[in-house]
């Protein structure tokens, strides 16, 4: 590859904890592009060897990278763009889901997906390190997927590099893999129970209870106008957040509170009541339509920018963003 040392990193190696055929949720650390070429592309030959298949979600910028080292070999492997697959992060599982449903039976899978990059907005990057967690529960320990996940040590806080080694059961660096002592697994009976960051004191606020959603959809439509939201957007916005509030009536106690204002570029709506969401994988997985819930926040994940979750005994608040 022109102008590029490509140091030798080991990722071919077999870990001597690896279990062939079950499911690994891996961070490679890495610094700089050169050691992010060799590392990933060493991994992506292994695959290739083994005539596995392969999928590889990173950003545009890294795809093409990757497609001039690997030349000929590239047309055995998937690509996608992570700023299209996993702008919103709580889209990426799903697409993963995908990849070994569409697999099943083989011998082994391999990923590469980078959802955390320095141009992550704050709000962004908490939603990526929630996604990393709940990658540790997304797979049944069985799956013959191997998943690795870049980082690289030079352009990201030292904050996200600790989170990440408690996010990932393992470590991958430039010379030796090892199982990762911070690695803590979510909390499968509150997994959404996080501090709701603070909003402005001069957000718009309605309440909402049960056969009034038509007042709920006028609300929404009145501030992505105002906001400046195009037409499409706004209806997305309008479905989102209708969807949401239908279930604050079903599951939330029949009744609940939303308020909305714009933050950093993007029209926020929050909707908050007594529910209590329990379920780690909710609106990340396509949920089987059987009259029972459970697609609104699937929906909202589909149509919006973010979504976040922040649910404990005490009560659910989502908060939906569409950019403007």
């Amino acid at each position: 590859m022109a102008g590029t040392q490509v140091s030798t990193v080991n990722l071919t190696q077999a870990p001597r904890d690896e279990v062939v055929g079950g499911y690994r949720h891996e961070a490679f650390l890495y610094s700089g592009q050169a050691e992010f070429v060799s590392g990933t592309i060493s991994f992506v030959r292994r695959a290739l060897s083994a005539g596995d298949p392969v999928l590889v979600v990173v950003s545009g910028e890294k795809i093409g990278l990757l497609r001039q080292e690997l030349g000929a070999e590239a047309g055995n492997v998937s690509f996608a763009d992570m700023a299209c697959v996993g702008d919103n992060p709580a889209r990426i599982i799903a697409v993963w889901q995908a990849f070994v449903v569409a697999h099943a039976g083989a011998r082994q899978l391999w990923g590469i997906g980078e959802p955390v990059h320095p141009k992550r907005s704050p709000t962004e990057l908490a939603e990526c390190q929630l996604h990393e967690a709940l990658l540790n529960v997304a797979f049944d320990a069985a799956t013959p997927f191997w998943l690795l996940c870049p980082y690289d040590l030079e352009a990201l806080a030292a904050d996200v590099i600790d989170e990440a080694q408690r996010t990932h059961p393992f470590i991958a660096r430039v010379d030796r893999r090892q199982t990762s002592g911070g690695f803590r697994l979510i909390d499968l009976a509150d997994p959404f129970d996080r501090p709701v960051p603070a909003r402005p004191a001069d957000a718009a606020t309605m309440s909402f209870q049960i056969g009034r959603l038509r007042r709920v959809r006028a609300f929404v439509a009145a501030q992505a106008t105002h906001a400046g939201l195009d037409p499409e957007s706004t209806a997305a916005m309008v479905l989102a957040v209708t969807e949401i509030a239908t279930n604050s009536l079903r599951y939330g106690g029949g009744h609940g509170e939303l308020c909305a204002w714009v933050r950093d570029g993007s029209l926020v709506c929050e909707v908050s009541d007594r529910g209590h969401i329990t379920s780690p994988l909710v609106g990340r997985v396509q949920p089987v339509l059987d009259g029972q819930g459970g697609a609104g926040l699937w929906v909202a994940n589909q149509l919006c920018d973010l979504v976040q979750i922040f649910s404990s005994p005490r009560g659910t608040t989502v908060r939906v963003y569409q950019d403007i």
